[in-house]
């Protein structure tokens, strides 16, 4: 067994295909392929799952993970030890549905990056079921999703709850209805929308709000991130998460707002999910912290009265709630 031949196998599960991982390696794909096969021979099991759309790693795969990532770290490690310059980084891959970028993700990476350093991070925008998908091949190390009550994670997941709050609608500063204090399901009816795509939580929230029948003229896109943006153009309104705008840059700028939506009291949770693992590297394991711990910063946000004035003009308060 040599360290290379887990390095391949680390490298195809986190880019997904046999192509992929060999351009990040620098290596032939045949190369490439062979030294993984030779691995699985040489353990007795079968470390992918080869199709025509790809390889992906196998249950085996999934089981000797943890301990094959326990052994390059440990490798790293002694490279270090070693003043090695060339020590293997693997680059935290973290899966989002797009959604509270502003209030927690970007702020936690900046607080990632003051202890860890520059690089080493990739931020994969994703539907949902993409998300846990990839959490459970090991393509991904963390999510962020959003779930509305009575949502299920799977089993082989752990879920932290990071934020809770309630859909409103996201409009431009400018708009005829940005002159109400709240709006009504018929007043959006009327007006053109930027829908989430389907696999989305807030595409399946908007098909409940409307009672199936949607507005005549729609947009779909993929994330609240694109969703602002086009809104911002004058395509229509959206209805989003509260806490995936409070913080954003267009709202501070005085380009959108938003305003409750007289319905029921639906609350949307955002979800830090993570694989069930023994040992999480430090630079994971203080993203995690780091995401925590802006979650309450954002919530304590909401309480300052500098604050207060425009969050109350969008209507909902998020609520963090303690990771489990």
């Amino acid at each position: 067994m040599r360290i290379e031949q887990l390095e391949y196998l680390a490298a195809v599960t986190e880019h997904g295909s046999l192509r992929r991982a060999s351009e990040a390696m620098h290596i032939s794909q045949p190369a490439l392929s062979e030294a993984v096969t030779k691995l699985e021979k040489e353990l007795g099991a079968t470390l992918l799952d080869r199709r025509r759309t790809g390889s992906r790693i196998s249950r085996q795969g999934l089981d000797l993970l943890q301990n094959m990532t326990e052994v390059l770290e440990a490798v790293d490690r002694l490279r270090q030890a070693a003043g090695q310059q060339s020590v293997r980084r693997r680059d935290l891959r973290i899966g989002t549905v797009n959604t509270a970028s502003a209030s927690l993700l970007a702020p936690a990476l900046r607080d990632l990056h003051a202890r860890h350093g520059s690089g080493g991070v990739e931020v994969v925008n994703g539907r949902q079921v993409d998300i846990q998908q990839g959490l459970a091949e090991g393509s991904l190390d963390l999510g962020l999703v959003n779930v509305l009550p009575g949502d299920e994670v799977p089993p082989s997941l752990i879920a932290d709850k990071l934020l809770e709050g309630t859909p409103v609608a996201c409009l431009r500063a400018d708009h005829p209805l940005a002159t109400q204090e709240r709006v009504t399901v018929d007043d959006l009816r009327a007006e053109p929308h930027v829908l989430m795509r389907p696999g989305f939580v807030m595409h399946r929230y908007a098909h409940r709000v409307f009672a199936g029948a949607l507005p005549e003229t729609t947009y779909a896109t993929d994330g609240a991130e694109m969703g602002k943006s086009m809104v911002a153009a004058g395509l229509g309104i959206s209805i989003l998460p509260d806490f995936s705008i409070t913080a954003d840059a267009l709202v501070r700028a005085g380009v959108l707002t938003t305003r409750p939506i007289v319905t029921d009291q639906t609350t949307v949770t955002l979800l830090m999910l993570r694989r069930r693992a023994e040992r999480v590297s430090e630079p994971l394991r203080d993203l995690q912290t780091a995401l925590v711990r802006q979650a309450r910063a954002y919530l304590a946000s909401l309480e300052d009265p500098a604050v207060v004035t425009p969050i109350s003009a969008a209507g909902g308060r998020a609520r963090t709630l303690s990771a489990q």
